[in-house]
């Protein structure tokens, strides 16, 4: 008698289970948590309006199943972002903000011109800010970004540079708003911009116009 009992509670227990299971598929499924809303937050307007078209097309779709992969995979499509965040506000709202890539530099390629941004994606302009640099010549990213560390982490002014000359040798050549050039050697780049950081502060009296820090154990330096 126990034991029909124990079975019959079992019963009753998977039962339940089942019904509510059924019922909350039901509720997920509902209009309930329907998209029917998306925010975009980090760019300007004009930006965050086109973002929000490219996923309008998961409007009216379950919120609650929404396919992730492909909002990040059309957000990371966006040359501008950084990085961003995707949240999702029940019962019916996509909240999406954004970090917006730095501008580091300017480029021309295949006639166009572009920003290069601090997630190392090219953006394309037709207005040139003329704080960044200018960089000439076929670089990578890797050996931009390199040169770029090595310059945050040394003493030299990224926001005096105006121009940047990139060579197949895998060296660089700065040049700064003032006129001045430093000839880099294609290693050692932090190391090499002290030494030109110290060269000026020793010679500030002096109106240096090169510095040319190529050969090991050599410098050569021109001014008046």
């Amino acid at each position: 008698m126990p034991q029909q009992k124990s079975k019959k509670v079992l019963l009753y227990f998977f039962l339940f289970l089942s019904i509510a299971t059924l019922n909350n598929k039901n509720f997920i499924n509902s209009n309930f948590t329907e998209l029917n809303k998306i925010t975009v937050e980090g760019l300007d307007e004009k930006n965050n309006l086109n973002l929000i078209k490219s996923l309008n097309f998961l409007k009216f779709s379950s919120l609650f199943f929404l396919d992730e992969f492909k909002v990040r995979e059309i957000i990371n499509y966006n040359n501008l972002v950084e990085d961003y965040s995707v949240f999702k506000k029940y019962p019916s709202t996509l909240i999406i903000k954004i970090n917006k890539t730095k501008f580091l530099a300017k480029i021309k390629k295949d006639g166009n011109n572009f920003f290069l941004g601090s997630n190392g994606k090219l953006i394309k302009t037709t207005q040139l800010k003329k704080e960044i640099p200018f960089i000439f010549g076929d670089f990578s990213n890797k050996s931009f970004f390199e040169l770029k560390k090595a310059i945050d982490e040394s003493r030299f002014d990224y926001k005096q540079i105006q121009n940047l000359f990139f060579f197949k040798s895998g060296r660089w050549d700065i040049e700064t708003s003032s006129g001045l050039i430093v000839r880099l050697p294609n290693k050692n780049f932090k190391k090499s911009l002290e030494l030109a950081v110290n060269l000026l502060d020793s010679n500030y009296e002096k109106s240096i116009h090169k510095i040319d820090l190529r050969q090991r154990n050599q410098i050569i330096i021109n001014g008046s």
